[in-house]
């Protein structure tokens, strides 16, 4: 493998080799050929070669030099931000007057901050295909009562319409992770939240991050009196459906609870 094809492990480094499983993907990809395509992390550019081909509107967002002039050379029209994606400001590139879709290869190890900042800008996206550990993918489409239930479940179902689309083994990628990955589709077509999506955050993680007790005890750091006629605090975090946790966080608003 050649100098500029190393992958780096501190990066999350995983490329795909497997012809048939990129066109998969990208076959996948809801977007018309005049609409703006946005991909994270293209490496080497295996997704990229293939986009290229379908969408005359692409940008790349990559943190990694050595594969920002691979892509330079190969593509010199191609537009790329060498930036990493967790800083990056989506301001200027969500200016398109065109529709926008996000797809990427998710590094495992920032999977789940990619996906909030995606969500953030859920309403300037039309949909994300993005490629992630499977197990996080569970998570996301887990339904409540669920083990694997969580913060992750709830916001994303909140903030989108989640569906696993397929699940991709290791040996399609150089070097193989030693897990799973699945290829998560998300639209963006849900009506705005009834409450602000800072104020969902915060109940949503206090009570997550305390699952193991009733609701009750988990919300206490919200040093307010919780609406016990409206809702059942006897409960775990995990019995909320994330509907629920969007009527509690605009009630708790309601009662000025963040003021």
């Amino acid at each position: 493998m050649g100098e500029h094809l190393r992958t780096k492990k501190s990066l999350g480094q995983h490329f795909l080799k497997d012809g048939n499983m990129i066109r998969k993907i990208v076959d996948s990809i809801d977007a018309q050929p005049e609409d703006h395509v946005i991909e994270i992390g293209p490496g080497a550019g295996a997704l990229t070669d293939y986009l290229v081909e379908r969408f005359r509107n692409l940008t790349v967002i990559e943190i990694d030099q050595r594969m920002v002039e691979l892509l330079s050379a190969k593509y010199p029209a191609l537009d790329i931000v060498n930036k990493d994606i967790l800083k990056y400001d989506w301001t200027e590139i969500l200016k398109s007057d065109k529709t926008i879709h996000v797809i990427g290869n998710l590094p495992y190890y920032i999977t789940s901050q990619i996906l909030f900042s995606i969500m953030e800008q859920r309403s300037h996206i039309s949909t994300a295909l993005l490629m992630m550990q499977k197990e996080v993918a569970d998570r996301i489409v887990a339904d409540s009562g669920s083990k694997v239930y969580g913060i992750l479940s709830v916001q994303c179902q909140l903030m989108s319409r989640p569906e696993i689309l397929f699940d991709v083994p290791p040996t399609v990628f150089v070097p193989p992770p030693s897990v799973e990955s699945s290829v998560v589709k998300f639209i963006f077509d849900k009506p705005d939240l009834a409450c602000s999506d800072i104020n969902l955050k915060k109940v949503v993680r206090m009570a997550f991050n305390q699952r193991r007790k009733k609701l009750s005890n988990a919300l206490k750091r919200l040093n307010s009196d919780l609406p016990e006629e409206e809702f059942d605090f006897t409960l775990r975090a995990e019995a909320f459906s994330p509907e629920m946790y969007e009527k509690l966080t605009a009630r708790l608003e309601q009662l000025g609870t963040f003021s």
